[in-house]
């Protein structure tokens, strides 16, 4: 009767964790929180726009375009080459995403849906809507639902902000005193900030493997990857952010006097403004940013930063148009030709 009693009795429910306990906070002050976002995206791009406008009123034509004609071809070359090696880093977010998820695509159609849902999302902006149309469109056919989709861009966003963290920390720790020269805080300051996103990134790590131990999920019903994936997306995401950045750093002006690794930090620092103010590629942002970091002749950093426009972001973003183009004539080819053969073996029959 006891051995009874006891399987009737119902399992004490454990106490919500944080992660519930911030979703439901997020729930009950959802129109707060979009109030809050809509001011902080308002703010960045009216600062931006204010440096940016300020900037361009003061450039002189003349210089501009002796700017664009000092820049070498080898330095237009290098920039192609590192752009290459950070698209090619961004089909491991999928490919990383995918193996989390269980699911085995050829990587052929990893490679094309990772490519242009970047190359798309970067240009356009809004990446969880437009990024996500684009894999859906082709992971779609092969079989993954939009649940699949969904988890995928979310676990793939997550390898490039740790990417971003983790550039961004480095920079603060070991320069500090030349990250001090852009930012104009203390190298003390610098440090710090430097260490707690060293720690952040360190609690995370423990938090998701904890999470992964209990069999629970992380971030809503979304299992995020355990320990070893986790560094690999770190991994993956700095050798991103670390070749987009030589990019822009392999353009600028010969003479400009700033390190790689301050270079880089302030690229992830401006990169994440960029994203934060929802202007399509951080339009603006992104350059203002980087103009008020670096410093020295704006004509020439301007220069840098339109061809850096042009290299990392118009022509991925055109190609990404071909073949998202090229690979639907080429699927509805298949289907009217297999079309074609059911109906000729029915006309025989």
């Amino acid at each position: 009767m006891a051995q009874l009693l006891e399987k009737r009795l119902p399992e004490p429910e454990e106490p919500p964790g944080r992660i519930a306990r911030l979703v439901a906070f997020a729930a009950t002050h959802r129109v707060l929180l979009h109030r809050i976002g809509l001011a902080t995206s308002l703010a960045i791009i009216s600062v931006s726009a204010f440096i940016f406008g300020r900037t361009l009123i003061r450039v002189d034509p003349r210089k501009f375009q002796e700017a664009f004609a000092a820049t070498g071809a080898d330095q237009i070359a290098m920039a192609f080459g590192l752009a290459a090696v950070s698209y090619l880093a961004l089909t491991g977010y999928d490919g990383l995403a995918l193996r989390h998820l269980g699911v085995k695509i050829p990587y052929r159609l990893t490679a094309l849906a990772s490519f242009t849902s970047y190359a798309i999302s970067f240009t356009l902006g809004f990446p969880l809507v437009t990024g996500g149309a684009v894999r859906f469109w082709l992971y779609g056919p092969a079989g993954l639902s939009a649940g699949k989709v969904a988890s995928l861009t979310v676990v793939a966003g997550v390898t490039f902000w740790l990417g971003m963290g983790l550039v961004l920390a480095v920079g603060f720790i070991s320069d500090a005193s030349a990250i001090a020269e852009i930012n104009n805080l203390a190298v003390w300051a610098n440090r710090a900030i430097g260490v707690a996103l060293v720690c952040a990134l360190l609690a995370y790590l423990a938090w998701v493997t904890r999470m992964r131990r209990r069999g629970k999920a992380v971030i809503f019903n979304l299992k995020m990857p355990g320990p070893i994936l986790t560094l690999g997306q770190t991994a993956l995401g700095v050798i991103d952010v670390c070749a987009a950045a030589g990019a822009l750093y392999v353009l600028l002006p010969k003479g400009h006097g700033v390190a790689y690794i301050p270079f880089a930090s302030l690229y992830s620092l401006a990169a994440m403004l960029g994203i934060a103010s929802h202007s399509p590629g951080g339009l603006g942002v992104f350059e203002a940013t980087m103009i008020k970091g670096v410093g020295g002749s704006s004509d020439q950093l301007l220069a840098s930063l339109l061809l850096f426009r042009v290299i990392y972001y118009v022509i991925p973003f055109l190609l990404a148009l071909a073949l998202l183009g090229a690979h639907e004539a080429a699927r509805r080819w298949r289907s009217l030709r297999e079309a074609m053969e059911t109906t000729s073996l029915d006309s025989e029959d």
